[in-house]
């Protein structure tokens, strides 16, 4: 497993000045072999992690969980 480790703050930054969501550039990602994406912070300490499938229909199916999740979360904490 191919291991990738991204500073979160720089990756989300990014993300915000090309307009495009973390799925789109972890679907360019997407190859015969799973990656381990690390996020880290400023200092390089870890915040979480994510195993990139090996197909978009994988990517896909985490996106929605992730989605359900998120929203979940978000719910619960009003």
């Amino acid at each position: 497993m191919k291991k990738i480790t991204i500073k979160a703050n720089d990756f989300f930054e990014l993300l915000k000045l090309k307009g495009e969501s973390m799925w789109d550039i972890f679907a360019q990602l997407i190859g015969d072999e799973e990656k381990e994406i690390t996020f880290v912070d400023d200092k390089d300490e870890y915040l979480f992690h994510y195993i990139l499938p090996t197909t978009l229909e994988k990517l896909q199916e985490d996106k929605v969980l992730f989605s359900k999740e998120y929203a979940d979360k978000l719910s619960g904490s009003n």
